[in-house]
This record gives structure tokens, sequence and C-alpha cells, in this order.
């Protein structure tokens, strides 16, 4: 893992631009991609069925791209990329997302995240909107494999009484 900027959002504009760290690898096999088409009832042969994935023209099954979206969260934590004296973020949105590449499951895959921070935007009361642009690859693809600006609402540490 490389060095993780460390910032607080009362000087996090002063990071605007900066790379911010790169996550820790997470890896995915077969069973969470098939409980993540029952949760979300996208239970497609593309994603949930090996066997008929075999035959497609990826060879496999593919991760579903809004799985690879919902692990966000974990890519920004496990760099270490939550600002010191923030608390209780809150998903905000997504800027421009893209999905460029089919991310094939096969035996198992793992992936991880290059952030950079785009924007901090101050609001009320020393909290932030935060901008960061996520580059997910897949190990041994060339290339970023999802490319999303993910917006998350920080609200200032309030002092301990």
């Amino acid at each position: 893992m490389t060095e993780t900027v460390v910032f607080r959002l009362r000087n996090a504009a002063e990071h605007v631009g900066s790379r911010l760290g790169v996550s820790a690898w997470v890896s995915l096999d077969q069973t969470q991609v098939n409980i993540f088409g029952e949760v979300t009832r996208w239970r497609t042969p593309g994603h949930c069925d090996p066997a008929a994935a075999k035959h497609s023209r990826y060879g496999g099954t593919l991760l579903h791209g809004f799985h690879g979206l919902a692990l966000l969260p974990y890519f920004y934590q496990s760099a270490g990329c939550w600002p010191e004296d923030g608390e209780d973020p809150l998903n905000y949105g997504l800027n421009k997302v893209r999905m460029l590449q089919p991310i094939i499951i096969g035996e198992g895959v793992r992936l991880r995240s290059e952030m950079h921070l785009l924007a901090a935007d101050a609001k009320h009361h020393g909290d932030y909107l935060l901008t960061v642009c996520h580059e997910i690859e897949a190990e041994g693809t060339p290339g970023p494999a999802i490319y999303a600006e993910y917006l998350t609402y920080w609200h200032a540490k309030k002092p301990l009484l």
C-alpha cells in the first residue's frame, strides 16, 4: 500500500488535486456475487450462473457494476482517507461514473481503488462536501475497470464535553 495523505476537513481545500492514497485489495468470489444478485434482485446468468456464463463472450461471470460501486466507502476507509476531524459521513451522490471494462469473477478477483480529492466544498458549522475520484482496478487487468466521482457529506466532529 502506498502512503496516504492525512488531512482534516478544515484544510481539505489544500489537498484538492492531490492523490489521497490507494486502498487495500478486496477479494470477491462467486458466492459474494450471487448474494449481491439476490439482494438486488438482479440474478442474471451473466452474473450468477457460471455454467451459462462460461459460454458467453466473456468466458465467465461478471461482477455487477453496482457491486463495485458499493465498495467505495470501504475503499475510502481502508486507505485511511477519512478526515481526522470528520464524523458521520453521508453518501451524497455520484458524479461521473463509468464501467470501463467488465470484471470477470472466475475463481475470484481482487479490486482496489486509487483516490484523488477533486473538491472540498465548505458547508455550514464546519461541515464539508468532499468529492473523491476513485479509479478501481481489477488485479491483472490493464487500466481502471471503474471510474467514479464519489461525493460524501462530512460532519465536523463535535468537541467532547
